[in-house]
């Protein structure tokens, strides 16, 4: 790279936009930004960096989205950030400017946060926004007046509307960002004296960025432990009430704004009456009704709209498979492209509409206002077990599929909560146990009717998924007691007015989900697939190379079709016996044999690491199965006739296919899962605690119920 680039991407201008959450801003960040946005993270938490380009007049412009933050006082790992970014802990580069987004509507809690902007002494310009919200409600702010008082450019835009929003580009290229006087004298509530050390020390530039270390720099883990000990020294030797300081300013703060407000603020008479929607919504019985009902809707269209897409890519890539089968010589390279490399890219890519359509749906009812109010209505039902009312979003889509269940966790602010929801999700029974379970049904429990009109399969289906949602909950009670967190844990939920959904966003949304599952998590589900197919397909060369030498034999003493079908099959389950991973399955059978399964049974436990539902296909193979997998019927009948060598008995009997069902309910059985909490919590500890957690969980809830059973 020349100098002259380095030169260039030194000199970027890097602006924050930051506000209040439910202000509009991730609007006025996408009209900004579009497609050229990139999610990193910050070092030590698990919140994503979100960043973006914008060009203006030939010069680009680095745009930095702040998560969403009340005030600069931080009880989450959102508001951590804004304090690490804002107060120049030399952790994150100090932003150049910072563009601050308020409620029109709701103008003194937005400047709440932006007169602690002006105590740091940052670049500061102001967008009210929501002006038509404002007008809505009768609201007038004389913003010349407001301008006056406080000594910053302001500015009045209706984004969703896209009006004002030019007006926000030539501010940004104009540089139109002033340092305004500060708002208070945080003298009045820290002595001078703590102030000055801490300006020292951490080489600030004002009494309230020192302030503000003193309050909240212990907090953040990514200060240097030595750091973080000599600020608690400071104020245990002080002898200083962090908590009344806190509320002394508070009450400072809100007496000047309450006195601003005044001035610039007119409220017309005859305000229009507020919706009578919540009284719907928020209803104690119809609420939870109505919103029952849509995510009904969500999952069955879900269900039906992601079909087509999913079959469409499996075909594709399968096609892809086989033409490059037949198109190039047949060796390792082929087949490892034909079998691992082309099956691992569609393994990841298969995935895509259903994130991108339930992320499209999540960003509609959060758009709509209308997620702000199951939130509230949930909250007090997940709390007992230590979840959040958000947790509710996950665990619902964890039922089509775990993996955009734990990337919906992400809107929980709160890190034990957000931790637990996504430790507990992979429990929820999604839609890639289903096909083992119908097999498995279908082999075990009688196809009758019960008290009239209760069918005894379905109703051994629902027990599969109960079970899943008690082992959720149960779960979600022991890492309760277990993680622990400083963080205090409350529901501050604001009820943002009804809206149409701004569709550029939703479309934005879907593709910066997807774009993140692919390049994220892709890179390990590939890297798995790749490691699954080289552990299937190879194994101790003499005994792989006899079995071949041997199978072609008797190949070429029969003439049959049948036969040379049958004898094909034989080889293949033979070859995957003395596979490296056969060989696996061998090793733990020990281990599994309490559980009435088998080695075969052990290989399908370990191939199907890859995704739940390769454990029929990988049956299918190693019991010799032809013709089409798709046919239960035909899997059930040679299911049906394998006898456990152990045991004598059939393999698939009542207590071993109960004990299966039980295993698939409980263990994790998904690297894609794996490789999304992962991505999720930014570090391998807590995938291979969950893994780990839910295999012993699994083995011993199968233990118990084959026991009852045999």
């Amino acid at each position: 790279m020349s100098e002259a680039t380095l030169s260039n991407k030194t000199l970027t201008t890097r602006i924050a936009l930051l506000g209040n959450p439910n202000v509009g801003k991730s609007t006025i960040f996408n009209y900004l930004t579009g497609l050229n946005q990139k999610i990193g993270n910050y070092p030590g938490v698990t919140v994503d960096k979100k960043s973006g380009s914008v060009q203006i007049n030939g010069e680009t412009f680095e745009i930095l989205d702040l998560p969403g933050t009340y005030s600069l006082f931080p009880n989450s790992e959102d508001e951590i950030i804004a304090h690490r970014v804002l107060n120049q802990t030399k952790l994150e580069a100090k932003p150049d400017y910072v563009l601050m987004v308020i409620d029109s509507s709701q103008l003194s809690r937005g400047l709440f946060l932006a007169t602690q902007l002006m105590d740091l002494g940052v670049n500061l310009a102001l967008i009210l926004n929501m002006a038509d919200l404002a007008e809505k409600r009768n609201i007038e702010i004389k913003t010349f007046e407001l301008f006056k008082s406080i000594g910053v450019p302001i500015l009045s835009t209706d984004a969703r509307n896209q009006k004002g929003l030019e007006e926000v580009k030539n501010l940004i290229s104009q540089r139109n960002f002033r340092k305004a006087p500060g708002f208070i004298d945080i003298q009045q509530v820290i002595p001078s004296e703590m102030l000055n050390q801490v300006l020292e020390k951490f080489e600030l530039e004002n009494h309230y960025q020192a302030y503000q270390m003193i309050r909240f720099g212990s907090k953040d883990k990514a200060i240097p432990a030595s750091d973080r000990a000599w600020l608690e020294n400071l104020i245990q030797t002080s002898n200083f009430d962090l908590e009344e300081a806190q509320l002394e300013e508070t009450k400072i703060r809100y007496r000047k704004i309450t006195e601003l407000v005044t001035k610039a603020l007119f409220k017309k008479s005859g305000s229009k009456p507020s919706s009578n929607l919540d009284q719907v919504f928020l209803h104690p019985v119809f609420g939870y009704v109505i919103f029952v009902a849509i995510l009904l809707l969500i999952f069955q269209t879900i269900f039906s709209w992601a079909a087509y897409p999913m079959d469409f890519i499996d075909g594709l890539f399968a096609n892809i498979s086989a033409s490059i089968g037949t198109m190039l010589p047949d060796g390792p390279l082929t087949r490892l492209l034909a079998e691992g490399l082309i099956p691992g890219i569609g393994g990841v890519v298969i995935f895509i509409p259903q994130i991108a359509i339930l992320f499209g749906f999540l960003a509609i009812l959060e758009d709509t206002g209308y997620m702000s109010r199951v939130v509230f209505l949930m909250d007090r039902w997940m709390r007992p077990f230590g979840l959040h009312g958000k947790s509710i979003v996950p665990l619902v889509s964890g039922v089509a599929c775990a993996i955009p269940g734990v990337m919906a966790a992400r809107n929980i602010s709160n890190w034990k909560e957000k931790m637990i929801t996504i430790l507990v999700t992979p429990l929820m029974s999604c839609s890639a146990r289903l096909p083992v379970y119908i097999i498995l049904i279908g082999l075990t429990v009688p196809d009758e009717v019960v008290l009239g009109f209760i069918n005894l399969q379905a109703l051994a289906l629902l027990s599969l998924y109960l079970l899943g949602i008690f082992g959720v909950l149960g779960t979600a009670l022991l890492l309760k007691f277990i993680l622990k967190t400083t963080e205090k844990s409350f529901l501050l939920s604001e009820l943002p007015p009804y809206r149409i959904p701004r569709w550029s966003d939703v479309g934005i949304t879907m593709f910066e989900k997807s774009k993140t599952f692919v390049f994220e998590a892709g890179k390990v589900i590939l890297a798995i697939s790749i490691i699954l197919w080289v552990l299937a397909s190879y194994g101790p060369p003499s005994r792989m190379d006899q079995i071949r030498i041997e199978g072609q034999a008797r190949l070429e003493s029969v003439t049959d079709e049948t036969q040379i079908t049958e004898i094909e099959a034989e080889i293949t389950a033979q070859l995957l016996e003395n596979s490296y991973i056969g060989i696996m399955g061998r090793a733990i059978e020990p281990l599994i044999k309490p559980l009435g399964y088998d080695w075969k049974i052990g290989i399908a436990l370990i191939t199907s690491f890859a995704a739940r539902e390769v454990f029929i296909a990988t049956m299918a193979t190693i019991y010799s199965i032809g013709g089409d997998l798709e046919n239960d019927l035909t899997i059930r009948e040679k299911l049906d006739q394998q006898i456990n060598s152990n045991t004598g008995e059939k393999t698939f009997n009542r207590a071993s296919s109960f004990s299966l069902m039980v295993f698939y309910v409980f263990a994790m059985q998904c690297m894609s899962t794996l490789a999304i909490v992962k991505r999720e919590t930014k570090s391998w500890k807590w995938p291979l605690i969950q893994t780990a957690y839910m295999t012993i969980l699994a083995y011993v809830m199968a233990l118990i119920t084959y026991q009852i059973f045999s």
